[in-house]
């Protein structure tokens, strides 16, 4: 009995990078305009990560699926970019509460 190996390519990041360290927004600024576009891309990519994971799902289920490794990866690389992104806006939700509690 032999088995195929298939080679493992290069994996890019599934959500965009934002730099947190950039300058705040000015009102106006075309580049305020494209930084929030990113973070919304990136919410975008954890829906097409998540489509992916289920549709493979259903296809394990059928058994249509012909390696459940694919299966388990997507699924492990959706629930990994919601863990994230629960993680920021929790922490962005931590962050305008404690601005909000601060004196004038």
């Amino acid at each position: 009995m032999s088995f195929a190996v298939t080679p493992v390519t290069a994996v890019t990041p599934a959500v965009p990078t934002v730099d947190l360290g950039a300058p705040a927004p000015v009102a106006g600024d075309p580049a305020a305009g494209a930084r929030f576009d990113s973070v919304l891309g990136g919410i975008d990519a954890l829906q097409q990560l998540q489509s992916t994971s289920q549709g493979l799902a259903v296809k394990a289920v059928t058994g249509d699926l012909d390696d459940v490794h694919d299966y388990t990866i997507a699924a492990a690389e959706a629930s990994t970019a919601l863990e994230l992104t629960a993680a920021v806006r929790n922490k962005a939700v931590d962050a305008f509460t404690e601005i909000m509690r601060m004196q004038a």
